[in-house]
């Protein structure tokens, strides 16, 4: 089986994953593809391989070398995001791409103008969807990287390697991918996370993370009579939504900038909700914002009444780099690596996060490498084969440098 077919069956799963549930992982669908993962890394002649009672998949490339070397692992997750059906991906290579507009079904056009991105792959064979659904390649495109890399280490006893661990996990989307990962089972002294970008993305440097729910209370009053008497909910979180900068937001800022993100608002005259993400890759600065945030729960109340409005925020992930930072030789073997397959680094800061982020802080150093998707999160999602084979190539690369170290 090669690459393409592999990624191929990955994106025939539905393994869309939940924010508004409890359970792990959050949809049962995920299990589906878990079973599937588990039977093929079995038939493959992978060995410790196992499934735990919340989905998350590990098995282990034993070493074919007499002599000690770090063992490694390479992690990618199986859902899709939430923000896009995963449902009855209908996918298309596209050979040889001309660099043209792509018609992906009646009246939806993928424009080189609106995607640029997509001139940069003329004459590769891309991956496309119908532009109904996303497709997948965040982050099946890594599974397919690492299961063919896997198989081609097993078929070439000639490239010296280690113990190579693989783990595939859920819920990454919603940011729960690490929280009932193993890191003791894993038992490795640092990992990759294959879940990047195009070609020659590498990335230790991410988001520090926190949610933030605003709630806020009214009072309904019949609009004839109320003067000094309602609390009009709504009105309320329109104005605390103007408390926050308007050039703070993901629309205008890039690189380093962090921002507030409303994602969303419930609201009628008793009862209203905001809820928020908070970003920024210096830790100062994001303390700073969630600061600001209880300040204008402050201010409003004042204003309104105290408990008319609360806070609830919530630290989700750290910048990864100051887990990294200590130990260069783990982003140097990727350099090399890389610069060895002919691939040009690109190192950059992830305006996100991966499971690599919350890892590194849960004692897995594990920094972000390509994938090869692009337009993640959407209808206009793509992958490129051949950079899938480069990203495959990169982790072949990388186990055979760690056992020549």
């Amino acid at each position: 089986m090669n690459i393409t077919e592999r990624f191929l069956n990955y994106v025939g799963f539905d393994t869309q994953s939940s924010e508004d549930s409890e359970t792990v992982p959050s949809t049962s669908k995920q299990l589906v593809l878990a079973r599937y993962l588990k039977e093929e890394m079995e038939c493959e002649g992978l060995e410790d391989v196992e499934m735990d009672d919340k989905g998350y998949v590990y098995a282990t490339l034993k070493s074919n070398i007499d002599r000690k070397v770090p063992t490694i692992g390479f992690i990618s997750h199986y859902d899709t995001s939430p923000d896009c059906s995963g449902a009855n991906i209908k996918p298309r290579i596209i050979k040889n791409y001309d660099g043209n507009d792509i018609v992906l079904s009646p009246g939806i056009v993928f424009s080189t103008k609106k995607f640029p991105e997509l001139m940069e792959h003329k004459g590769e064979d891309i991956i496309v969807t119908d532009g109904h659904t996303l497709l997948g390649a965040d982050d099946k495109a890594g599974i397919a990287e690492i299961m063919q890399a896997m198989c081609f280490l097993r078929d070439h006893n000639e490239i010296p390697h280690g113990d190579i661990r693989i783990a595939f996990n859920p819920d990454e989307e919603i940011g729960m991918g690490a929280h009932h990962f193993d890191v003791e089972k894993f038992g490795c002294e640092w990992a990759y996370t294959m879940d990047g970008g195009d070609l020659g993305n590498l990335e230790y440097e991410n988001f520090n993370a926190a949610s933030a729910k605003i709630n806020i209370k009214g009072i309904s009053v019949h609009p004839g009579y109320a003067k000094g008497k309602m609390v009009n909910a709504n009105r309320l979180a329109a104005e605390f939504a103007t408390m926050l900068p308007a050039d703070e937001t993901p629309e205008t800022t890039e690189g380093y900038e962090g921002f507030y993100h409303l994602l969303g608002i419930e609201s009628n005259i008793e009862n209203a909700r905001l809820s928020y993400i908070i970003r920024d890759h210096d830790r100062k600065k994001f303390e700073c914002r969630k600061e600001h945030i209880a300040e204008c729960v402050r201010k409003m109340n004042e204003k309104y009444g105290e408990g008319t409005v609360t806070a609830e925020v919530k630290d989700q992930y750290y910048n990864m780099k100051e887990k990294i930072d200590p130990i260069p030789h783990v982003i140097d073997l990727v350099l090399k690596a890389m610069k060895e397959c002919g691939v040009t680094p690109k190192v950059e800061p992830i305006r996100g996060g991966t499971d690599g982020a919350q890892l590194s802080f849960m004692g897995l150093p594990c920094p972000n490498i390509f994938a090869g998707g692009i337009n993640f999160h959407g209808p206009f999602e793509f992958v490129s084969i051949q950079v899938m084979e480069k990203a495959m190539q990169v982790i072949v690369k990388i186990c055979e440098l760690t056992a020549r170290q």
